[in-house]
């Protein structure tokens, strides 16, 4: 798999580490020329020293090949900008960074779907802690092909009951989160918008399901 990773931070570091070791060819771009530097000292990988958010040094990176983006500098602005850019590149998978709630929110509404603040993150797994929740146990819950997602509700599916939606072969619905509160599918709860519906499916339809309920219209 092809990667490239936008931003040499300490998170676009310990993530082209990792995936060097895991095999994926990796093309690192870092802005500063020293750092950068820095970097193609310390990987085996290219590192390209430019700035990420220009769509020629994009293309210089060869992203019409790549398999994912992974847009994680400093700049909140700037991540959710080569998002936009590797999806007119039709990137099959964009994961954009954000730090600030009101971007993670810009981000949603314009339809990226992989979106990690590391802040909320690491708030939910202490949270997860305090409450007992193992979150390394339920990462175990997926092997093989089975994923876990979840979408945001909009205007088109609200209104109606989950009983009235279908899903694509090997899916099905576990439930939603509303707020604090989650509500089984068993329970046939009539759906609002701004609703998290959370569904198990298998990996190869999970575009499939994403397109169903995406009403970003972007």
């Amino acid at each position: 798999m092809r990667v490239i990773i936008v931003g040499g931070g300490a998170l676009g570091q310990h993530l082209t580490k990792n995936l060097i070791e895991q095999g994926y060819e990796i093309i690192l771009i870092e802005r500063d020329a020293e750092h950068a530097k820095k970097l193609a000292e310390s990987f085996d990988c290219t590192i390209i020293n430019a700035e990420g958010t220009k769509p020629d040094i994009l293309e210089k990176a060869e992203i019409e090949k790549a398999d994912a983006v992974v847009a994680c500098t400093d700049n909140d602005q700037n991540n959710i900008l080569i998002g936009l850019i590797a999806r007119s590149s039709n990137t099959e998978k964009i994961i954009v960074k954000t730090n600030e709630e009101q971007f993670m929110a810009v981000a949603r509404k314009l339809g990226f779907r992989h979106i990690i603040n590391p802040s909320n993150t690491s708030s939910m797994i202490i949270s997860d802690v305090l409450r007992g929740v193992d979150t390394m146990e339920l990462s175990n819950l997926v092997r093989s092909n089975v994923r876990f997602i979840s979408t945001i509700i909009g205007d088109k599916t609200a209104g109606k009951h989950l009983s009235e939606l279908s899903l694509p072969s090997e899916s099905a619905f576990v439930g939603l989160y509303r707020e604090s509160n989650f509500i089984l599918a068993g329970e046939d709860p009539k759906i609002k918008k701004g609703d998290e519906l959370v569904v198990v499916t298998n990996s190869d339809q999970m575009n499939t399901i994403y397109d169903q309920f995406d009403e970003s219209g972007v």
